[in-house]
């Protein structure tokens, strides 16, 4: 069921009405179901693996949350009797019955996101080795992923290492943890949520609330005018540059990334705008998934903007576990004892950085593109982080830094090098995005893309005008953000100036957006993580 389609509007429609019909202590339970209705959709067969990952979370979360009550209780009893080392050695061993949950369940899940995932993956490299040899090949098994498992098992792992850790108590109510882990509008492309920020909310009774409503609506219209006038439309052009590499190099390979960019964030962030509408409209907080990233001054700064939430779950439960592991602690340690100062002070977080950001590539598809996007993204911010005494120095000859013409240059150079990344996300082969990228240099036709050679792309001179336009509605709607929320200006003005806007909206969507006789609509391209 996706996002845009005429069904899931239909399903909200009936949902909203329902939900603030029946009685309040039932509508998280409503929710629930209707969570587990709207995964049907996508095939009855894939709820058993969410299912699978519900009921293993909610037993091991339950042992450890066993586990830590009896600790708990075992040392207020003998506060006296035990001395420090008799503690440290007790909850060692009570920590080591915790991890003998925890880490199974884990590796079930996480097994079951790589065998689903990465099996197809491993098989076409294992091939490649095999043909060399001259050895039969294996068939791939073709396994078909299911709607977000990606997203909910990061989400799940995230609550389960929580409650190991202390941060909050277990959730007992079965139902409960299921709704958090399938909450339908984060399934596709998230958030990541937290389970101590959801459920102050998720769980609670909401008396219909007018201005959350409304303002959810808004939010809603925001995200699908994103998807259906912007992102869809403009992937029409980005598809005709990446699907012929012969025919289209040089400028239309910059043109190709231009496009590309501002489809994903469009497509992105308006998926997460109707999730985080949904949510609004249900009285549910979801978190913000971005903070406009475009504005970015680096690609650190860059990618605490993007994506949020993933970026937050492999900050806290990947590179700082890594970080502070006794294998590199340990071999710090040696080679400053060696006098290996430089390398001591780096190793940890330079071989931390290199597994995370292996990690987030091959978590965006099981593809060697992805790979090297996702390594190549680490040599950016390793090296950026290496050269920052050249910057200071630079900076004090030259009294440039916090200039509006020097902080224009500063985004303009992010936006273009991540363009210039994405482009491996765009050509989905390695040799073939560096290959178009070098053209780039090469073949100098910049006459010829203004000389109808946009015209050749799937879109009309009335579509690239619309185009244009909602672009810089979108570039206004960012700016005016920086200052508040837009929403809530927009309901500082006049009822007649809001409604009017969001007519407005509803019709250039109707318009413009991509759809209709003929369109195949698009998925939004984050589900396919």
């Amino acid at each position: 069921m996706l996002f845009t389609s005429y069904r899931f509007i239909a399903f909200l429609l009936v949902l909203f009405f329902v939900y603030y019909l029946i009685p309040k202590r039932f509508q998280w339970k409503l929710l629930l179901v209707a969570s587990y209705l709207f995964y049907a959709f996508a095939g009855p067969k894939y709820l058993i693996y969410i299912l699978a990952t519900t009921l293993s979370t909610y037993y091991a979360s339950l042992r450890i949350d066993r586990i830590q009550s009896v600790q708990a209780g075992y040392l207020k009893e003998n506060k006296g009797a035990l001395d420090r080392k008799e503690r440290k050695t007790y909850k060692a061993q009570m920590k080591k019955k915790q991890r003998q949950w925890m880490i199974p369940c884990m590796v079930f899940n996480f097994g079951v996101l790589a065998v689903l995932k990465y099996t197809d993956f491993a098989i076409g490299n294992l091939n490649g080795l095999l043909r060399a040899f001259h050895i039969a090949e294996l068939p791939p098994l073709g396994f078909l992923l299911p709607l977000g498992i990606s997203f909910y098992t990061f989400q799940t792992m995230g609550y389960l290492i929580d409650v190991y850790r202390g941060k909050y108590p277990c959730e007992r109510n079965i139902g409960k943890l299921a709704l958090f882990i399938s909450f339908f509008p984060q399934l596709i492309q998230g958030p990541i949520s937290r389970f101590d920020d959801l459920k102050e909310t998720m769980f609670s009774e909401h008396p219909l609330d007018l201005r959350n409503v409304s303002f959810g609506l808004e939010r809603i219209l925001w995200g699908y005018f994103k998807k259906l006038v912007v992102a869809d439309k403009l992937l029409v052009a980005v598809n005709a540059i990446v699907k012929n590499p012969g025919q289209y190099q040089g400028a239309y390979v910059l043109a190709g990334m231009f496009f590309y960019a501002i489809t994903l964030y469009a497509d992105f962030t308006g998926g997460i705008d109707v999730a985080i509408g949904v949510g609004q409209v249900l009285g549910i907080r979801i978190q913000e998934n971005f903070i406009r990233p475009y504005f970015s001054k680096s690609i650190a700064e860059y990618w605490r903007r993007w994506h949020i939430s993933l970026g937050a779950w492999f900050r806290e439960y990947l590179f700082y576990p890594i970080s502070v592991s006794k294998p590199l602690l340990d071999t710090s340690r040696r080679c400053k004892k060696r006098g290996q100062d430089w390398l001591s002070r780096r190793l940890s977080i330079y071989v931390s950085s290199v597994i995370v950001w292996f990690v987030t590539g091959i978590w965006h598809g099981a593809a060697w593109n992805f790979i090297v996007w996702g390594l190549l993204n680490c040599l950016v911010i390793l090296i950026s982080e290496e050269c920052k005494p050249l910057y200071e120095k630079f900076h004090k000859r030259f009294s440039v830094k916090g200039t509006f013409w020097y902080r224009l240059f500063e985004v303009a150079r992010t936006f273009w090098l991540m363009s210039f990344l994405r482009a491996l996300d765009c050509y989905r082969d390695v040799g073939t995005t560096f290959r178009m990228v070098g053209t780039i240099f090469t073949k100098w036709n910049i006459g010829e893309l203004f000389r109808g050679g946009l015209m050749q792309l799937g879109l009309s001179a009335a579509d690239y005008g619309a185009l244009a336009i909602a672009v810089l509605l979108l570039l206004a709607v960012s700016l005016t953000a920086r200052t508040g929320s837009v929403r809530e200006k927009l309901a500082a003005r006049p009822v007649a100036f809001r409604y009017a806007a969001c007519f407005a909206m509803f019709t250039a969507i109707l318009i413009f957006g991509a759809y209709g006789a003929g369109y195949d609509a698009s998925q939004f391209i984050y589900s396919q993580f």
